[in-house]
Order: C-alpha cells, then sequence, then structure tokens
C-alpha cells in the first residue's frame, strides 16, 4: 500500500485525488499494489467534496506519519510550499510537485536534500502540465547530448495570439476573453510578461543540459506590446507570432537561454499549436528534432502527470531515480545576444534606408511603413542596425 498526502486542494491537487480515485484500479495493477490518499492539506474546509474527510489543517500530521510514503505539493508559489517540501524530503519521503516556480527556483537544493535522504522529488508536470517532456529527455534521448531546446510554455499567452489571429482582437480584447474563460488570472502578469515561460525553460535546460539556470539570469519578454497589425500582417505573409522560450547549447558548450515573442514559419509544425495547448522541441545529435504536444495546464492533464510521477516515486522506493544538476556557474553560460538570428521589423524608413542597413532583408509588406525580416547575424548586430531604422515594431524570427 503506497499512502499520499496532497498539499493545496485547488484545481491541480483536486484534480490528483480525481485521478487517483477514478483509475485507483487501474493504477494498482500497473503499480503492483494499492495506492490511497490518506490526507489533503489546506487551509480551507470542503465539507461538500467527497474527499473532504481527508482534509487536516496542521503538516505536522503528514510530516511524522510513518505510512505516509508520497507528499504530492500542489500548493503553488516559493514561500510555504518551499518549506513543507524542505521538511518532507528531510523527513525521508517522496516529493512530486506541480510547481513550476519551486522548481526553478529551489530546485537544485530540494533535488540536493532528496539525494542525501535517498528519495525522490519529482516534477514532471511542472513544464508541460500533462505533456510528458521530462522523463522522455532523461530516459528515452539519454543517448544524445541535447544542442537545443525550445518550446511554446505557456497556454495563456498562446491563446491570447491565438484569438489575435483568428478572431482579428487586439492584445487587451484577447487577453480580456482569456480572464472571462480562466484561461489567464485577474493579474496575468506571471503569463503575459513571459516569466512562467522563463521558469519552465529554465527547468528545461537545467535537465537537458546539467547546470543550473535561475531565472533571474534569463532575458524575458513578454507578448503585451504586440500589436494586431503585425499578427495580421505577418499571417497573411505565412508566419505566425508565438511566445517561445528557449535554451541553446553553442560550439563552445555554453547554453544561451532567453523568452521573446518569434514569428515561426506555417510550415513548422509548431505553427500550428493554437488555443492553449503547447509544444516543446528538443534537438538532439543523434535522433535530430522531436516534439512533445499537448494540453500545457488543466485540472486532469496537469493531475495526470503529477499521478504518473506518484507511480514512478513509488517503483523507485529503494534505488532512487538519479536527476539533478551542476551549480548555477556564470563562466557556463552563453550570451543570448550573441545567438544568430533574424529579426522581424516594421518601420517608417524607406526602402533605400531599410536596404541600405539590412541589404537582402525580405521585405513582406510595403506602402506607408515597411515589413521585412533581416538576414541572419548576432541578435546584437541586428539590433545594433535595426536602432537606427527606429522600429514600430520588431520581433525574434525562428530559424
Amino acid at each position: 500500500m503506497i499512502n499520499v498526502a496532497v498539499l493545496g486542494f485547488g484545481t491541480v491537487g483536486a484534480g490528483v485525488a480525481e485521478v487517483l480515485e477514478k483509475n485507483g484500479a487501474l493504477i494498482a495493477g500497473r503499480l503492483g499494489e494499492d495506492v490511497r490518499l490518506k490526507y489533503i492539506l489546506d487551509i480551507r474546509d470542503f465539507p461538500d467534496s467527497p474527499f473532504g474527510h481527508l482534509v487536516i489543517h496542521d503538516f505536522s500530521l503528514i510530516e511524522q506519519d510513518p505510512e505516509i510514503d508520497v507528499v504530492v505539493e500542489t500548493i503553488g508559489g516559493a514561500s510555504v510550499a518551499w518549506e513543507y517540501t524542505r521538511r518532507a524530503l528531510a523527513a525521508g519521503k517522496h516529493v512530486v510537485t506541480s510547481n513550476k516556480e519551486l522548481v526553478a527556483v529551489h530546485g537544485a537544493g530540494l533535488l540536493q536534500l532528496a539525494r542525501e535522504k535517498n528519495v525522490n522529488y519529482l516534477f514532471e508536470a511542472a513544464v508541460g502540465g500533462g505533456i510528458p517532456v521530462l522523463r522522455p529527455i532523461q530516459q528515452c534521448l539519454a543517448a544524445n547530448e541535447i544542442e537545443e531546446i525550445y518550446g511554446i510554455l505557456n497556454g495563456t499567452t498562446n491563446y491570447i495570439l491565438t484569438r489575435m489571429v483568428h478572431a482579428g482582437v487586439s492584445f487587451g480584447e484577447a487577453l480580456r476573453e482569456a480572464q472571462s474563460l480562466g484561461y489567464a488570472e485577474q493579474d496575468p502578469t506571471a503569463d503575459v510578461a513571459g516569466y512562467d515561460a522563463c521558469r519552465k525553460i529554465c527547468i528545461l535546460a537545467d535537465l537537458a543540459f546539467g547546470r543550473e539556470l535561475p531565472p533571474e539570469q534569463v532575458p524575458t519578454e513578454g507578448i503585451s506590446d504586440i500589436a494586431l497589425e503585425d499578427v495580421t500582417l505577418v499571417e497573411r505573409a505565412g508566419w505566425r507570432v508565438k511566445l517561445l522560450g528557449r535554451a541553446v547549447r553553442g560550439v563552445d558548450g555554453r547554453v544561451s537561454a532567453y523568452v521573446a515573442p518569434h514569428l515561426i514559419h506555417e510550415r513548422h509544425p509548431m505553427a500550428g499549436v493554437a488555443d492553449v495547448f503547447n509544444a516543446v522541441l528538443v534537438r538532439g545529435n543523434a535522433v535530430g528534432e522531436v516534439m512533445f504536444y499537448g494540453p500545457g495546464a488543466g485540472k486532469l492533464p496537469t493531475a495526470s502527470a503529477v499521478v504518473a510521477d506518484v507511480i514512478d516515486a513509488a517503483r523507485h522506493r529503494t534505488k532512487r531515480k538519479e536527476i539533478g544538476w551542476a551549480p548555477w556557474d556564470a563562466a557556463a553560460a552563453g550570451d543570448p545576444q550573441a545567438l544568430p538570428m533574424r529579426l522581424y521589423l516594421r518601420t517608417a524608413a524607406g526602402r533605400a534606408r531599410v536596404e541600405e542597413v539590412f541589404p537582402g532583408s525580405e521585405i513582406l509588406a510595403e506602402a506607408e511603413e515597411i515589413a521585412l525580416i533581416t538576414p541572419r547575424m548576432a541578435r546584437c548586430e541586428a539590433e545594433k542596425r535595426a536602432a537606427g531604422l527606429r522600429p514600430c515594431a520588431k520581433l525574434c524570427v525562428l530559424g
């Protein structure tokens, strides 16, 4: 019998309880023993919930209960969640989480504690929601040196950009629609400013490249300044706008990472990832490119990944999974501004001036303003040249 405690009975925590209840027989068959939800920790009571009788308010009951094998942390944030996670690991309990902020900020230290206590700290749901991506990177792609990883890592921003194209509405209108549907928080800053995607690309990079990448070291741009005019213009020219988190290993072994809106050509498989869906592309030196696609959030999709980690932790009770990364080292970090790329610009400068500054540019549209894609060069050089054109809009271009 595997006994589980869930910390936080919000959307994901409730989903975990539901999955354990609904698929209990299936899970027991695959694991070879039953999994029982014994406690739910929350500051609230849930008298109308079928799981209400499991609710407690004192974490020490979980911490001191020798029967609890796995603690599922779905509180969110990096304060109370960090304290409870640290205490659970110190008590010799496996911990599973969907908390991207906690893993991105404190993952290295918590993994070290888990190693010392010979327990597992697992977090598949912290990056792709219901998309299995962390485990495939560790296991299925273990024979590869990862060269690059990037993706659409935030469903809220992807929904907003999709609506701007399909419904022809402004960023503000699309955001209000996302909030009304529950896809965006009333304070959407973490999503639209790119912070959520930043935390996720950090976790992906930590695992893929084996060294901690703190979120504060990753240049991050959001989507709030993207104009409907540009989204519509590039769509007519065969491009789509997507917010990407991207991490690249350079030839010198240094890893550069950033988050920014990108133009993706309509022929790229990621261009068709719409609404609240996410996608992650991994390029390995043996396998080439592989892409993972699916729901990046949501009650049951995220709970699916969490419960899969519960099963994995149970299977590795006696021999823990080796997961971890080296500490942050500024000398091992590359400069994202040095990455070669193209830029999309919209400027009132005339064609002659554009061709003088960026000879060989691809002109997407020309009227009172010119929309163009620059030749490929180091981003810092492209930015320097672009400043002379005083662009009305500027976006990265993938490829």
